[in-house]
């Protein structure tokens, strides 16, 4: 997909900020306790999404992620279908105050294409 300059430099930005997690390592970061954050938009993750997600669409993240998420220590692992919009989300909730938020390298595909999951 194609996207403007200026909403990748945003993004790659946010990716410079955050940490990014491997496919590889987000199930035993699951297991640990952390929380898996699908930021795509419902029909998206409906479609096809990681088990034992929770869905929150990018547009209401800030707006909801305190009653969905209230502990700031809570570690997030926020994806989307690639980097971008994961990244953009963890680094908004690194800037609420969410120290432990971090993004998928390579997002939902990238874990699908180790995990095999559709």
């Amino acid at each position: 997909m194609a996207y403007t300059e200026k909403f990748q430099t945003m993004a790659d930005h946010a990716m410079a900020r955050v940490d990014a997690v491997e496919p590889s390592q987000v199930d035993g970061l699951v297991a640990g306790g952390a929380i898996l954050l699908d930021i795509r938009d419902k029909e998206e993750h409906d479609k096809a999404n990681i088990e034992g997600s929770i869905n929150l669409s990018r547009g209401k993240l800030e707006m909801d992620i305190e009653g969905m998420i209230p502990d700031l220590n809570s570690t997030i692992i926020c994806y989307c279908n690639a980097n971008n919009r994961g990244a953009l989300s963890a680094a908004a909730l690194r800037d609420m105050g969410y120290d432990n938020a971090m993004f998928i390298s390579g997002g939902r595909m990238a874990y699908r294409a180790l995990t095999k999951e559709s």
